[in-house]
């Protein structure tokens, strides 16, 4: 498997692997969708408004599965100087940002009707709020600095920095007294929520899942082949100088 870790070997086996995992995402929110909005009964509290957990808390799990993604490829980056690392975090952090932003729309689109109000300073959403933004500064890095590798090891730096802010994302519920709910799915005393409702939640994680996935194979992809070109570019340009005929005065003043 290691030799898929080379750009040579990993380009044909995504272009084998984007058409099944396209199929295969379609398929999950295809069911996701049915079984959260036209199976799942609306719950006895929140009512309808209880169907956007199945995009709100899908999201959420993305928003920091990503990061994660980006944090093993930050250490691939300095520890094996891997360029396909460096590709892969690059290629993540938009979609990370993406599922950040649903996480945090969802979010206060619940909160107006359960809390009354758009947003609050709870611990749980300002810990995701921060996320967000480190988010997009590893964005605006990469975009700032031209140089490659400069970029590469600054945004991995970053990265392994702002990964302390995952467990704080996920225990602030229990540490700190919150109005954002405890966890009900993966918990230690097992779900607590029906298996109606668990059921259609599971499978929009698993369709959140594979788009993910499908997304960031697609997107290193591109980033490999990006990178190839500039390096063609730059190889034509420093060739079409070098291959320049040079002219040299005479001692008459003209030109040989």
């Amino acid at each position: 498997m290691l030799k898929y870790a080379n750009p040579t070997f990993f380009l044909p086996l995504v272009a084998k692997l984007l058409p099944w995992l396209a199929g295969a995402t379609v398929a999950a929110f295809a069911i996701g969708i049915w079984g959260a909005f036209f199976s799942a009964p609306a719950d006895y509290q929140q009512g309808e408004t209880v169907r956007i957990m199945y995009i709100h808390v899908p999201a959420a799990w993305l928003s920091m599965f990503c990061y994660a993604t980006m944090t093993a490829s930050a250490l691939g980056t300095l520890v094996w100087r891997h360029p396909l690392a460096d590709a892969a975090q690059k290629a993540a952090a938009p979609i990370g940002a993406a599922f950040t932003f649903v996480c945090l729309v969802t979010g206060s689109l619940w909160g107006k009707p359960m809390w009354g109000t758009w947003w609050v300073w709870d611990a749980r959403l300002t810990s995701v709020l921060v996320l967000f933004v480190i988010y997009l500064g590893l964005i605006a890095l990469w975009q700032t600095i031209e140089d490659p590798g400069r970029a590469a090891r600054g945004a991995a730096i970053l990265t392994l920095v702002g990964v302390v802010n995952l467990p704080i994302i996920k225990f602030s519920v229990d540490w700190w007294n919150t109005l954002h709910q405890p966890a009900s799915v993966f918990r230690m005393g097992g779900p607590t929520i029906a298996p109606s409702m668990l059921w259609p939640l599971l499978v929009m994680g698993i369709a959140f899942t594979l788009l993910f996935t499908t997304l960031h194979l697609m997107a290193t992809r591109n980033e490999i082949l990006r990178r190839r070109l500039r390096r063609l570019a730059i190889q034509t340009a420093t060739g079409e100088t070098n291959a320049q005929p040079t002219h040299r005065l005479t001692m008459t003043g003209g030109a040989e």
